[in-house]
């Protein structure tokens, strides 16, 4: 049963349709969405064609679809992964170069497409180099550096990046586990908390002081929210049992309070330890004849 729109606007609407923070706060637009989807697309040209081969040309211009293929679904993570490490300011590179993996595969598929068509060796062999590197050019080269190392040192911007990461991985399942239930308030009421906890690895990332404070939060309580969620998820997929529903959304509201109690915590120690800079250095201007105005 489809669920009746409402919110902070429609008619009769209440406190609770009111989100605490913005529902894309901290998303932005899909980059180049139409080139990645033309790259779903385009491939099916060699899968209609390929029925008319023999079958050696058959067998060639299914794997350049399939190697094509590949190389979209590729390029589409290579950006996510890309998005996700630009919106940090202390991060560690993906794990695996995905883009450049795509543009490889796609310039391979499509010298096997032009091998199939009757095109020879080296004319191949060009316009599969051209092709993986138009690519590249279009979609760009992957992250290959830590960001941040420089200002805070390598041992702890590692520490930084490893823990967001795990943060970041479990408010990405516990969102799947939500979104698993196709229930757009309760995918509201998480992405709040999301939020919220993602305001906290940011507020870690600016001053890497502040892991040890907030270790247990983007470890221990994110790893017990996931699994809440997970566990709620498969219960109420079952039963739609609203006492259940109550408890998670009360769990919910009780991790948010702590975390956002804790971030504008660590936001207040930063400002008392500026204060107390401001107030040596006035001190020490006024041992050296200078009186600030």
């Amino acid at each position: 049963m489809s669920d009746r729109f409402g919110g902070k606007y429609s008619p009769g609407a209440t406190q609770a349709d009111v989100p605490a923070s913005e529902p894309f706060e901290g998303r932005g637009p899909g980059r180049m969405a139409f080139r990645v989807n033309l790259l779903f697309v385009l491939p099916f040209a060699l899968l209609l064609s390929a029925f008319w081969k023999e079958p050696l040309g058959l067998a060639m211009m299914l794997s350049a679809f399939a190697g094509l293929m590949l190389a979209a679904w590729l390029t589409r993570d290579g950006l996510r992964a890309e998005d996700a490490f630009n919106a940090r300011k202390v991060a560690r590179p993906p794990s695996i170069p995905r883009k450049l993996m795509a543009s490889m595969l796609t310039g391979v598929a499509l010298a096997t497409a032009s091998m199939a068509q009757g095109v020879g060796l080296v004319g191949s062999v060009i316009l599969g180099v051209l092709g993986g590197v138009l690519h590249g050019a279009a979609f760009g080269l992957d992250p290959m550096k830590a960001k941040g190392v420089d200002e805070h040192g390598s041992f702890q911007t590692d520490r930084v990046a490893k823990i967001v990461d795990e943060a970041e991985a479990h408010l990405t399942e516990m969102r799947a586990s939500i979104d698993g239930l196709r229930d757009r308030k309760l995918s509201d009421r998480a992405d709040r908390f999301i939020a919220a906890a993602r305001k906290m690895c940011r507020t870690v990332e600016d001053d890497p002081r502040e892991l040890t404070g907030a270790r247990r939060y983007l470890g221990v309580y994110l790893l017990g929210a996931r699994d809440a969620s997970a566990k709620f998820a498969e219960i109420y997929a079952k039963s739609r049992n609203e006492d259940a529903r109550g408890e998670y959304e009360t769990l919910l509201d009780d991790l948010e309070s702590s975390f956002a109690a804790r971030t504008e915590k660590m936001l207040l120690d930063d400002k008392s330890d500026l204060d107390i800079e401001i107030g040596v250095l006035r001190e020490r201007l006024e041992r050296e004849g200078v009186k600030p105005n």
